[in-house]
């Protein structure tokens, strides 16, 4: 497995977003949360760090983090967009939710995150679609 890392603080990278890629409004941190963190609404309307360790609701992923949240304060979340994120990427790879690194990305399947959540555009660049569901 070979986790995808982050290069300095990711952003989002589309010019302007359409509303459907908002997810939620209002939705509070259940925990620190950075920038470019993968993330899954908890049943208890908080937004938790994405994890690919087990195939449960952590392991699913309903967008990124686009700006650093700590725990209890308001998170942008994002799906349908593409991020500055790494550096030395390969363009066309399959991005996973990480088992690894909690709120991660890795470019192969984990145990809970087998499906694709992403891809990789360019060298820097990555979009994430989200979680089919």
């Amino acid at each position: 497995m070979a986790a995808v890392a982050k290069s300095g603080t990711p952003s989002l990278s589309s010019v302007v977003p359409p509303q459907n890629c908002v997810i939620g409004s209002g939705l509070k941190a259940g925990a620190a949360i950075a920038a470019g963190d993968l993330v899954y609404i908890a049943a208890a309307g908080t937004v938790l760090l994405s994890n690919g360790t087990s195939a449960d609701a952590a392991a699913k992923c309903d967008g990124i983090a686009v700006k650093a949240a700590p725990s209890g304060e308001a998170v942008d979340v994002y799906r349908g967009v593409e991020m500055r994120y790494g550096a030395g990427l390969t363009p066309g790879a399959r991005l996973f939710v990480s088992a690894a690194t909690p709120g991660g990305l890795s470019d192969v399947a984990t145990t809970g995150g087998t499906a694709p959540v992403g891809f990789v555009v360019d060298a820097t660049r990555i979009f994430i679609h989200g979680s089919s569901y």
